[in-house]
């Protein structure tokens, strides 16, 4: 039996935090779609005051801002590369929802933007994120500029004491995965437990569907 520690207590009632306070932050409200082809699915979406905004460094060591990306939606999740089954797992749901989307993913940025700078490093997103979709863009920086990025996208993340591990702590963090449109803007939030990759694919590309209609 896995024995529950203080530490997992707190990371699981931050996630929880995290997705509450995304709730309240969207000025929508959860739309929940079930029939014979769809299996349930909570999206949340309208206004809310989540913005693209921030300055990095991305894992080829070049500095990036929101402006290179511009023209292009953005699929943004916030983790670290030491985190044991979160992360990992919500990046091959991201690998998939890409792979799913087909051409239209060559109109989405996916950003994998760090909660843990001072062990991920430019060099260490770089051999991390090869685990995943070719596309994926590993993103760090410094401690203010992280900060400062996470308060951009209302991203819940807490240093917690940890008895094993390199520096002997861990992050807990909300797992969200933030959809901005190409003038970065929010979109939509998305939890990976809430649908299936083929959903979250299918909302993107509704998405760039009417984009087009209005052109």
């Amino acid at each position: 039996m896995t024995r529950i520690t203080p530490t997992h207590r707190r990371i699981r009632i931050a996630l929880w935090t995290g997705a509450i306070a995304i709730a309240v932050l969207v000025a929508g409200f959860a739309v929940l779609r079930s029939d014979q082809n769809h299996a349930a699915q909570t999206v949340y979406h309208g206004e809310a005051n989540i913005r693209s905004e921030f300055s990095l460094v991305d894992h080829h060591g070049q500095a990036v801002t929101q402006e290179d990306f511009a023209g292009r939606w953005q699929l943004v999740f916030f983790g670290f590369t030491h985190c044991p089954d979160i992360c990992p797992t919500s990046l091959a749901y991201m690998d998939n929802v890409l792979e799913l989307l087909g051409p239209d993913a060559d109109q989405v940025a996916p950003l994998f933007v760090t909660v843990d700078p001072e062990r991920d490093t430019p060099e260490v997103l770089k051999d991390y994120v090869a685990n995943f979709h070719p596309q994926l863009i590993g993103l760090t920086g410094s401690q203010d500029q992280i900060a400062k990025a996470t308060d951009a996208f209302k991203v819940y993340n807490e240093k917690l004491p940890a008895k094993t591990g390199p520096h002997r702590y861990m992050v807990a963090h909300a797992g969200h995965f933030y959809l901005m449109n190409r003038d970065g803007g929010f979109e939509a939030v998305f939890l990976e437990s809430e649908q299936p990759a083929a959903e979250m694919a299918e909302q993107i590309s509704m998405r760039i569907a009417n984009e087009r209609k209005t052109r």
